[in-house]
């Protein structure tokens, strides 16, 4: 699949002032500065589709895109260390899980992780949290091209087994992408395509 058109439709506040439409979603969700936006501006062959921030914790709505006309982008808030208050973190957690959870529009979301880092404990309990809760998903991992082959298989090997130690038996679809280097972004238009 090829994005031929993207388009801003709006953003929301909550997840429940969304309107029903026909339309499939595909969400990217990760922690704060885990480098989502540079992710869709890649996915999407736009400079600046997504707006994107040296400051983590940038994105704080629901942001909406039309993708060729026939389904959507949804760019959620990031989850994790973003400098804000504990009340507005409570309310983007609040906004995230009651997207993932009563949007039935969700084909799927993508939950991007930081393929630098060797696992981390927020990212886990957020998969285990969408597989308990039966939200469809697939793990996207970014920035790797800041690595050495040996040290990003190293990591993404550590990723599953730490998925494997938490009770996973069947591991869901996982992507190596750079936005850097313009990889993996075929692959989960790809699989995108297969869906829609």
């Amino acid at each position: 699949m090829k994005i031929k058109s993207a388009k801003f439709i709006r953003s929301y506040a909550t997840a429940e002032s969304m309107p029903d439409s026909k339309e499939p979603e595909f969400a990217f969700i990760g922690r704060s500065n885990v480098g989502k936006s540079s992710l869709i501006n890649y996915l999407a062959d736009r400079k600046n589709l997504a707006l994107t921030s040296s400051k983590p914790g940038k994105t704080q709505l629901i942001n909406t895109f039309m993708i060729n006309g026939d389904w959507k982008l949804v760019d959620l808030p990031g989850y994790g260390f973003a400098k804000v208050s504990q009340k507005r973190r409570d309310k983007f957690s609040d906004l995230i899980l009651s997207y993932l959870k009563d949007r039935k529009q969700l084909y799927c979301a993508f939950i991007l992780i930081d393929s630098r880092l060797e696992p981390q404990a927020i990212d886990v309990e957020f998969v285990e949290w969408c597989g308990v809760n039966e939200v469809p998903f697939s793990i996207v991992f970014t920035k790797s091209d800041k690595l050495k082959k040996n040290e990003l298989m190293h990591n993404t090997e550590l990723f599953k087994a730490a998925l494997h130690k938490s009770g996973w038996e069947e591991l869901p679809e996982m992507f190596v992408t750079s936005a850097t280097k313009n990889t993996g972004g075929k692959e989960v238009l790809g699989y995108i395509g297969k869906l829609v």
